[in-house]
């Protein structure tokens, strides 16, 4: 295993202890949650306290329909900006005890700390140093900390999500030691970070059920089935985890997407309106990345009154483009065709094979490029003005309907009020 000691620190109920520490108030004996009411029964609750979960089972995520009746429930509409703010803090803190390179942000509210060279810095031991920080997370910011600790970043945040996380004073750590008697017994493993429900599927038919089977499993075979991925996977079970931390990962092929879940049931026409306002607002990000897309996907999932759940395709283009009426009437080909006349209740799209606008590329004899030019300087020019005057400084006609969510969504941050 080596001597590295890496943490995993997460910000206990994140949203709703924010909230919370601006009231003054403590998140173990205070039923909040963190849920825009206004809207309707339909919103998500994002967050919280763990006096509710505790006490009334609420889970992590529900509805605000499906929260039990607690006396003197306090209901915090999401501050999107205040969360994003309390978080960037909490990171320059963790930048005061390790070096930006010993760190990773995992999420808005969990990171991976590098502790090995700064154990003997510090003259202490991991969890006196997890301690310290979490004393500084609690007096500057009101904030409860976890903290998994292990000899690599995979046994960290199992020891986090399976102990570190239970009780006071909120941090553990696993050893070697550990792997037979805590690692092996959670169950099921999809609990096991990195194994999702397709993974445990296909374990299941090859009769592997647990975390001990998987770490005894043939390795050969792990391959032939899972390819690289199988290696991998027989590592973690035997809580073996390579990664560097300092080696930053960069993706090969990036993409953006967009999307939301509908506060009532749509219908189809609607929802053509939903799939023009997302394209308009997803060019805007291709056109400041000076990319251009070759490939576009959407995603639908059905109102609750129809059977068959959704849908998600994809579709390639001949040319990269960043024009909003060329992707969306592509887009608008699958919608109609999948969607045909159901209600739906989300919708989300993604353009990929992402490219640079000033790459070379092949120029197409079926379209004016004197006409596109002008077509792509205009959509520059309303880029600028949003960015100068505010995203509702231009909209469609279209955005006046009642069935538009545009102008509301511009205020949000992430889907949610800023």
């Amino acid at each position: 295993m080596g001597k590295e000691v890496y943490a995993v620190i997460d910000l206990k109920s994140f949203y709703a202890s924010c909230e919370c520490a601006a009231r003054g108030l403590d998140i173990f004996s205070t039923p909040l949650v963190v849920a825009d009411k206004s809207r309707s029964q339909n919103s998500i609750v994002m967050s919280a306290t763990p006096f509710l979960k505790a006490r009334y089972g609420v889970p992590n995520v529900c509805r605000i329909g499906d929260l039990p009746d607690v006396p003197n429930m306090i209901f915090a509409t999401p501050r999107m900006s205040y969360y994003v703010e309390m978080s960037a803090k909490v990171v320059s803190l963790f930048l005061n005890y390790v070096a930006e390179e010993d760190l990773h942000v995992y999420s808005i509210d969990e990171s991976f700390l590098r502790l090995t060279p700064y154990l003997k810095l510090n003259n202490c031991d991991a969890e006196t140093l997890v301690g310290r920080i979490q004393k500084d997370i609690m007096d500057q910011f009101g904030l409860t900390a976890t903290c998994g600790m292990g000899p690599n970043m995979f046994l960290a945040k199992a020891c986090l999500d399976n102990e570190g996380k239970k009780r006071p004073p909120y941090r553990a750590y696993w050893g070697e030691k550990d792997i037979k008697t805590k690692l092996w017994a959670i169950s099921p493993i999809t609990k096991v970070w990195g194994i999702n429900r397709g993974i445990s599927g296909h374990l299941h038919r090859l009769g592997i059920r647990s975390l001990e089977a998987l770490a005894k499993a043939d390795v050969k075979l792990l391959n032939k089935e899972f390819g690289i991925m199988g290696y991998q996977l027989h590592n973690l079970a035997n809580g073996i985890d390579e990664t560097d931390i300092t080696v930053k990962y960069v993706p090969k092929d990036t993409s953006l997407t967009q999307g939301q879940v509908l506060m009532r049931d749509y219908s189809a026409l609607e929802g053509e309106l939903i799939l023009k306002e997302t394209v308009d607002e997803l060019c805007v990000r291709l056109r400041k990345a000076n990319q251009m897309t070759s490939c576009v996907s959407i995603y639908v999932g059905y109102a609750s009154t129809e059977q068959e759940g959704g849908f998600h395709h994809q579709c390639a283009l001949n040319v990269p483009t960043d024009d909003n009426d060329e992707l969306y009437a592509c887009l608008l080909v699958l919608y109609r065709h999948y969607v045909g006349n159901r209600k739906i209740r989300n919708l989300s799209i993604a353009f990929s094979k992402l490219r640079s606008y000033d790459s070379p590329s092949q120029l197409s004899f079926l379209n004016d490029q004197k006409e596109l030019e002008e077509k792509r300087s205009l959509r520059l020019a309303l880029d600028f003005i949003a960015g100068m005057y505010g995203k509702n400084a231009v909209l469609r006609a279209s955005s006046l309907t009642d069935a538009s969510t545009i102008k509301e969504r511009h205020g949000y941050i992430g889907g949610h009020r800023a």
